[in-house]
């Protein structure tokens, strides 16, 4: 090898190391900024994940405290008929704003359900002395909000959030009379599966007056209004249950008195024993039955069915029964007095309210049983294995004046085994799961099967009652039985 050859090799190697170490240096720099971008861009992850967390420790710092607020005063003087003031107040107190008002939506419309502070976006407020909460209560009752229409009307369309820091800048405002001294407003629709349940709106800025709201006053509004319209479906929740506790507590009053009026006890009328059986399908009863003694001899037995259910018919059996009994010492013949039963009831009593009577009138010196119907179900009477049904012509109590209602009867003797029932339309006319009545042939068929095997009342009522609890599908209207029987044998 020559001096030159060696020379050019020696001179390649310099340029190679030199080349490597350049590469080298360019790769550690190019690490290098990489891992300070990384780092940057670490850091400002946990700058963010630390205001993030800062942010939902103060929202849940902010919602206890609401919530604290909201049981502390909840347990003042004004209770669950002033939550949505108090909430309205809390509200008001948390984001520094001069007045705020809960809007919810009642009967079809929204309404204002809590106020605080002098609310002024009511029409007419300047002509109108809003000196307490009532007023203001009262005038925005008389608010008519229709979606799209000013505002808050605008919200029902957008149900977006929305921060104006001068109201009087705002086209929606125009409506309202004091629109140019408004100042800042903002305001929060609240949502249910999609719609406007509520709007929590505030206005004026109190903890800077004559400027606008803050964007972490807005923030901190809708981050309350979840809460707010929690607490306001817990008031609606709270007042249905208030509500249907009173209505628990009236059908209770109204079951209590329905209970007083039925006898205590049947009567051993001479040869006769009598008794009956009433199943409710709602909480009071429609159906009725009773003995009134109208001497020594004779008993008055009746039942009755008032037209619907509920408390308007148990008002209805109450009144018949009081006006049944009243006449009883003026007794002359079965059909003046359900001619004169029907006289009081027709006076007294609007036209789509009647009841369906059937009476018996037992002579038990005479074994006679004369049977008188107004509008009601046939009597039926079982006599030596023999069912016999007696239906005498007469119209509904309460329905026609005197003139136009007329009264038939049937008397037949019993002879001793007889059994005579008397039935509400309620027994007939359960239904089953295929649509079909129970029916007056099954119901008779019934009858007379019990008839045969057993020898007490009870018992044959059972029999009936069960016939028809297993046939139909549910309960839908009161189901009563009355039975007469004649002791002894056939």
């Amino acid at each position: 090898m020559t001096a030159a050859m060696c020379g050019v090799l020696c001179i390649s190697g310099v340029v190679l190391t030199s080349g490597f170490y350049s590469t080298v240096i360019l790769t550690l720099l190019l690490l290098l900024c990489i891992a300070l971008i990384a780092l940057r861009l670490l850091k400002n992850r946990a700058e963010k994940l630390a205001k993030e967390l800062k942010d939902e420790q103060q929202a849940r710092n902010d919602l206890s405290g609401f919530l604290l607020r909201f049981s502390t005063r909840l347990r003042g003087d004004e209770g669950f008929e002033g939550v949505m003031h108090i909430t309205a107040a809390n509200v008001a107190e948390k984001i520094d704003a001069e007045s705020v008002c809960i809007y919810e939506f009642r009967n079809d419309t929204f309404t204002g359900a809590g106020v605080h502070g002098n609310y002024p976006l009511i029409h007419g407020f300047k002509n109108t002395p809003l000196t307490t909460r009532q007023h203001l209560l009262e005038a925005l009752h008389n608010e008519k909000i229709v979606a799209g229409v000013g505002f808050p009307g605008s919200l029902l369309i957008s149900k977006e959030p929305v921060l104006i820091p001068d109201a009087k800048s705002d086209p929606r405002f125009n409506r309202f009379s004091d629109s140019q001294t408004l100042g800042s407003v903002m305001a929060v629709p609240m949502l249910h599966d999609g719609a406007v349940a509520g709007i929590v709106c505030a206005v004026g800025n109190k903890k800077h007056p004559g400027h606008s709201f803050s964007t972490q006053q807005f923030e901190s509004l809708c981050r309350f209004s979840p809460e707010i319209l929690m607490v306001q479906t817990l008031v609606q929740v709270y007042l249905e249950i208030n509500r249907r506790d009173r209505i628990d507590q009236e059908l209770h009053l109204t079951r209590q008195i329905q209970n007083s009026l039925l006898p205590s006890s049947f009567p051993v009328w001479g040869d006769f024993t009598i008794d009956a059986r009433t199943r409710s399908a709602k909480e009071v009863n429609g159906d009725y039955y009773d003995f009134v003694e109208i001497d020594s001899d004779r008993l008055l037995v009746i039942i009755g069915d008032a037209c619907g259910k509920g408390v308007p018919a148990c008002m209805l059996t109450a009144m018949t029964r009081s006006f049944a009994r009243s006449m009883a010492n003026s007794f002359t013949t079965l059909p003046e007095f359900l001619a004169e039963l029907n006289k009081r009831l027709f006076g007294d009593t609007q036209g789509d309210r009647f009841i369906t009577v059937g009476c018996c009138l037992l002579n038990k010196r005479d074994a006679l049983l004369e049977f008188g119907r107004a509008g009601h179900s046939a009597m039926v009477t079982h006599v030596h294995n023999h069912i016999r049904i007696i239906k005498p012509d007469g119209t509904g109590l309460g329905i026609m004046p005197e003139d136009f209602a007329s009264y038939e009867t049937l008397c037949v003797s019993l002879d001793p085994g007889s059994t005579v029932m008397m039935y509400t339309d309620g027994m007939t006319e359960a239904i089953n799961s295929f649509e079909e009545e129970f029916g007056t042939q099954r119901l008779i068929d019934a009858f007379s099967e019990s008839c045969k095997k057993r020898t007490e009342n009870s018992e044959i009522i059972n029999d009936l009652m069960d016939s028809v609890k297993l046939f139909e599908r549910e309960q839908a209207d009161d189901q009563t039985v009355v039975l007469i029987h004649r002791n002894g044998r056939a």
